[in-house]
């Protein structure tokens, strides 16, 4: 995936207006490891829940066609972080 956009929205309409805003800017590519993205949001939520403040509640959306196995281990550290993970699988891949 390579696309910018503002990457806090609000309630599942921002969800879904920021879905629509950056679908035509993504280009898939090889091999598949959203670690990176994990850990970025993952940072975010850490750092509110150290202050205290972990008012605010990340979702993170995935929609991939490809391999999850290097991404687990970001997703089991961010498991107790103040944030959900939703993993769309599209395509034939096993998930």
């Amino acid at each position: 995936l390579v696309a910018t956009f503002l990457p806090c929205v609000v309630g599942i309409q921002g969800i879904a207006d920021a879905y629509h805003q950056i679908l035509p800017q993504i280009r898939l590519y090889r091999p598949t490891n959203f670690s990176s993205i994990i850990n970025h949001v993952a940072r975010f939520a850490a750092h509110l829940l150290q202050q205290g403040t972990a008012a605010q509640y990340f979702t993170l959306l995935i929609i991939t066609d490809g391999d999850l196995d290097q991404t687990r281990q970001a997703i089991v550290n961010a498991s107790n972080l103040p944030m959900s993970i939703i993993i769309v699988g599209v395509g034939e891949a096993n998930f």
